[in-house]
């Protein structure tokens, strides 16, 4: 296994394949899984020539089940260790869920040269949580709920999202795959329940506001409108008006966990974005002007 020690004597769990001398892509995982969730689109990646590299939150999967730092401000600290140690330059970042706000949060601290560009795909940002400011979100409640059944029967809650809304197997004539399901179970319980518990005020209720604004790279934004975990209309449209320089990919019917259930899809958006083709956008597709700083 190959892992880091962080400044505060963290072990932070990575893969790291193929040429060294090629563009890397890294790649973020989400809530309570692991690198393994992206093993699909690394392998893809890595047949395309790239140098690909996921590494297990701090918290989560092989990493130190860690007692502090479960928080934003250190998962995004923790990327530029791991960033500095391999010495990644003009990288492509690329984040799923809680990993699209891990991405958001690093990319906008990032050492010059260090990115090149960077994809939320189905991403928490720019922050989950109803409040004053932002309507339109999940009430607390919601996520009050996760903590009380992460609580009480974590193994069960871990057969329940899979099973459910995270794949879109709840939907009516959904093609339920019992391996993703048992892959999913897997990688969640392998981590800190702590570290997972107070994992979700940080995907929940940071604000990624401030970072979109000021990050100045190209960044993709996909989201599908069926996505049950992450809701489509307080999420990416929201995200890529605050975004100096970004695309909006939406899919219409595809759940939060479409690059496991639909890669051949979203590797080929990914692809087309990673070379600096034209993504795809739908004919009925919304062009959304940015805020201006």
């Amino acid at each position: 296994m190959t892992h880091i020690t962080t400044k505060d004597g963290t072990r932070i769990f990575y893969k790291d394949w193929g040429p060294r001398g090629a563009q890397p892509i890294v790649f973020h995982h989400g809530w309570p899984l692991s690198a393994d969730d992206w093993d699909n689109q690394m392998l893809f990646f890595l047949g395309e020539g790239y140098r690909v590299i996921a590494h297990d939150r701090r918290g989560h999967g092989r990493s130190s089940q860690t007692s502090e730092g479960n928080e934003m401000d250190t998962y995004a600290a923790d990327v530029a260790e791991l960033v500095e140690h391999l010495d990644l330059r003009n990288a492509i970042h690329i984040g799923h869920s809680t990993g699209g706000g891990e991405v958001a949060h690093y990319v906008a601290r990032a050492l010059p040269g260090r990115v090149a560009k960077a994809v939320l795909l189905d991403a928490v940002p720019p922050v989950m949580v109803k409040k004053d400011s932002n309507p339109g979100g999940t009430p607390i409640e919601a996520f009050d709920g996760y903590r009380a059944a992460l609580a009480a029967n974590r193994a069960q809650l871990y057969l329940d999202i899979p099973s459910g809304p995270f794949y879109g197997f709840n939907r009516p004539g959904a093609k339920v795959s019992d391996g993703l399901i048992r892959n999913w179970w897997r990688q969640g319980m392998m981590g800190s329940a702590k570290a997972q518990y107070e994992c979700i005020k940080a995907f929940s209720e940071t604000d990624f506001t401030e970072d979109l604004k000021a990050i100045e790279v190209p960044v993709l934004v996909i989201h599908s409108e069926d996505d049950q975990i992450v809701p489509y209309a307080d999420s990416g449209p929201l995200s890529v008006k605050l975004l100096r320089n970004g695309t909006l990919k939406t899919y219409k019917d595809l759940p939060h966990g479409c690059a496991a259930t639909h890669p051949d899809i979203v590797n080929a958006d990914l692809l087309a974005f990673v070379r600096g083709e034209t993504v795809a956008l739908p004919a009925d597709a919304i062009l959304v002007e940015p805020i201006p700083a």
